[in-house]
C-alpha cells in the first residue's frame, strides 16, 4: 500500500516558516477556537486517505479558513506515483476554471477605474466583434445577432460563445496553447455564436476575450497586469501562468482511471500539447493558472473580505458584493434552472440550497477546475474551502460532494 503523507494540525504550526518561505500566510488557528470540530474534521482527512488508498486520486491538498484564521491544512498521498514525491502545502496544481475568478478581479478592477462600462459592447474595444454571426441549428446557416456581445454577456456567459471543448471550436481548432491571445481572438469570431447574447447562460471562452480586454484598457501584456495588480498584491507568489523549471518538481500529475489494472488504477494523463511546464504563446484568462492551495485561500478571503486582504484593496466592497450575486436575468436563470445563479465574479452563487446535493447556505458561491480542483466561499458562516486533486475526471466518485458535507459538519458554533 502507498505510503501517506499528511501535514497534521501541529506540524503545520511548526513547519509555517519553512513551508510558505517568506510569503505572508493567513493567521493559523486550532479548529475549536473558531468554532470547527478538530475530530469532523479529522474524518475529512480519513476521507482523503481513503480515496488515496482505494486509487481514485493519487493525492490532495485541502484547506478551511474560517473568521480569517486558517484552521485546517492537510496533505495526503503523493504528486507522482512514479517518484513518490508527496503532496505537501507547497504542490502545485493546473486550477483550470479556477482562473475565471481571478480574471474577473482584474476586469473589475479597471471597470472601477472607468475604463468601460458593463453595458459597452465588446466590438469598442475589439473591432473584431463587430462582425459575428449567429449559428442556425436547423439548416447550419448564419445571421445576424439580434444584439452585440457586452462585457456583462462576457463575465455572465451570456455572448452566445461556445466552451474550448465543443466539436464546434475544436473542429474549428478555436483554442490551442500553442497560439496567442490575438490569434484566438481571430479564431473565435470566425466562429458563429450558438445563440443571440444576452438570451442563454452558455458557459463558455467568455473568460479569455476578458484577459484580451484587460490588454486593451490597460495597456499592459495580461500575465503582466495579473502580476502587478492582482497576484502580487495579494501576495500568491506561486501562482502563475506557467512552472518554470525550479518549480517543476512541485507540479502534480493529473491521473485518469486506468482502465488496463484489474481492481483499479490510475494513469497519468497530459491534458494539453502545449505542458504547463512550458511557457504557452496563450495568456488564458479562463484556464491558464497554477496555483497552491495556499495561495487560492488568500484570494479568496480577498472576496470574503469584501475586496481587502491584509490591509490592500483591490476593489470596493459594493463591487465585490455585485459580483458574488446572481447576475443572470429572471428569464436566462429560468432557463437555466437549478438550485445556482450566476455571478460577474465567474462564480456559481446558491440561490436555493435545500435544492443542493451537498450541505450549503443561499449566497455561498465558488467555484472548480477540470482537472480536479475547487473552492466555496460562505459568508453566513464566514468561511472558506478549498480542495485541489489533479484528476481526470474532475470529480471522482462524488468527492467534491462528500468533502464539502464533512467540512459543514464540522461547524459547532
Amino acid at each position: 500500500m502507498p505510503v501517506l503523507r499528511t501535514l497534521t494540525l501541529s506540524a503545520i504550526v511548526v513547519a509555517l516558516s519553512v513551508t510558505l518561505g517568506a510569503q505572508p500566510a493567513t493567521p493559523r488557528a486550532a479548529p475549536q477556537t473558531v468554532g470547527l470540530s478538530p475530530s469532523t474534521l479529522a474524518e475529512a482527512t480519513a476521507l482523503l486517505h481513503r480515496y488515496v488508498e482505494e486509487r481514485k486520486i493519487a493525492g490532495a491538498v485541502a484547506a478551511v479558513s474560517r473568521r480569517g484564521t486558517l484552521a485546517y491544512l492537510e496533505a495526503v498521498g503523493v504528486q507522482d506515483l512514479q517518484t513518490r514525491a508527496p503532496m505537501t502545502d507547497r504542490s502545485l496544481f493546473r486550477i483550470y476554471s479556477m482562473t475565471k475568478p481571478v480574471t474577473a478581479v482584474a476586469v473589475m478592477m479597471l471597470h472601477e477605474e472607468g475604463r468601460f462600462a458593463l453595458t459597452d459592447p465588446v466590438a469598442k474595444y475589439l473591432p473584431e466583434f463587430g462582425a459575428v454571426r449567429v449559428l442556425s441549428p436547423a439548416d447550419g446557416t448564419t445571421r445576424e445577432a439580434a444584439a452585440p456581445i457586452s462585457i456583462q454577456d462576457l463575465l455572465l456567459h451570456t455572448s452566445g460563445l461556445s466552451h474550448r471543448t465543443s466539436d464546434l471550436y475544436r473542429s474549428a481548432s478555436v483554442r490551442s496553447r500553442a497560439h496567442p491571445l490575438a490569434q484566438f481572438i481571430a479564431n473565435i469570431v470566425r466562429t458563429p455564436l450558438m445563440e443571440d447574447p444576452g438570451t442563454r447562460y452558455r458557459y463558455s471562452e467568455a473568460t479569455t476575450v476578458l484577459g484580451r480586454l484587460v490588454e486593451v484598457w490597460s495597456g499592459k501584456p495580461f500575465d503582466l497586469f495579473m502580476r502587478e495588480r492582482v497576484l502580487g498584491p495579494l501576495k500568491m507568489s506561486e501562482t502563475g501562468f506557467w512552472v518554470e523549471p525550479q518549480r517543476r518538481a512541485r507540479l502534480a500529475t493529473v491521473y485518469a482511471p486506468d482502465e488496463n489494472v484489474q481492481g483499479g488504477g490510475l494513469a497519468p494523463v497530459e491534458i494539453e500539447t502545449v505542458p504547463f511546464t512550458e511557457r504557452p504563446a496563450l495568456i488564458e484568462g479562463a484556464v491558464g493558472l497554477v496555483s497552491t492551495v495556499p495561495d487560492y485561500v488568500r484570494f479568496a478571503q480577498m472576496l470574503l473580505n469584501k475586496g481587502e486582504l491584509d490591509g490592500v484593496r483591490l476593489l470596493r466592497a459594493s463591487t465585490v458584493e455585485a459580483m458574488t450575486r446572481n447576475g443572470l436575468s429572471e428569464a436566462v436563470q429560468k432557463a437555466r434552472g437549478g438550485a445556482m445563479g450566476w455571478g460577474l465574479a465567474n462564480v456559481n452563487v446558491v440561490l436555493n440550497a435545500t435544492g443542493m446535493n451537498y450541505p450549503a447556505n443561499a449566497g455561498e458561491y465558488g467555484w472548480d477546475g477540470s482537472a480536479g480542483t475547487i473552492f466555496w466561499v460562505d459568508a453566513s458562516t464566514e468561511m472558506i474551502t478549498v480542495l485541489m486533486t489533479q484528476s481526470s475526471p474532475a470529480n471522482p466518485d462524488g468527492l467534491r460532494q462528500r468533502f464539502k458535507t464533512l467540512v459543514h459538519q464540522a461547524i459547532a458554533k
